[in-house]
C-alpha cells in the first residue's frame, strides 16, 4: 500500500511540474509579446515626432514663401479671401447621409409609363442642413489634428 500511495504522489508531483512549466513557458511568451508590441509603439511614437518636425520644417513660412516666389509664375498663386472659407457644418450632406427618396409603387408605376410617353421625371432636390447661427470670423475650424 505504500508504495501505491508513493506512484500516485510522484504522478501528481508529475503533473504539477509539467502544469507550472506549461504555465511558466505561457508567460515568457506573452512577456516576449508585451515586449515586442512596446517596441512597435515606441517606433510608431518616434515615426510620429519624425514625421511632426519634418511637417515643421516644410511649412515654414520664410521656406513656403520662397517657394511661391520662385513657382509664382507657373502656379499664379493668389491669396485666398477670407469670404472663401467655409465651415464643415455649411457644406451640403454626404451623399451617404441623404436620406433614401420615399417612392411607392404607384410612383413608381407613373414614373414608367410617364417615361413611355416621353414625359420626363421629376427629380427630387438633395437636402440641406439648417443654417446655424453666425459664429465670431476669427474662430476658423482647420480640422487639424493635435
Amino acid at each position: 500500500m505504500l508504495r501505491t500511495f508513493d506512484l500516485v504522489l510522484i504522478g501528481v508531483m508529475t503533473a504539477a511540474a509539467a502544469v507550472t512549466y506549461t504555465i511558466k513557458h505561457r508567460a515568457e511568451l506573452k512577456l516576449e509579446e508585451v515586449q515586442r508590441l512596446e517596441a512597435e509603439i515606441k517606433l510608431e511614437k518616434d515615426t510620429i515626432d519624425l514625421l511632426k518636425a519634418d511637417w515643421a520644417l516644410q511649412s515654414q513660412p520664410n521656406r513656403l514663401e520662397r517657394l511661391v516666389n520662385a513657382y509664382n509664375s507657373e502656379l499664379q498663386l493668389q491669396p485666398t479671401d477670407s469670404t472663401a472659407l467655409a465651415h464643415a457644418r455649411e457644406l451640403p450632406m454626404l451623399k451617404s447621409q441623404v436620406p433614401p427618396p420615399d417612392v411607392t409603387e404607384a410612383k413608381a408605376g407613373d414614373a414608367k409609363a410617364g417615361a413611355k410617353l416621353g414625359v420626363a421625371a421629376k427629380s427630387q432636390p438633395i437636402p440641406m442642413p439648417a443654417p446655424r447661427e453666425a459664429e465670431d470670423a476669427d474662430q476658423i475650424e482647420t480640422g487639424a489634428v493635435e
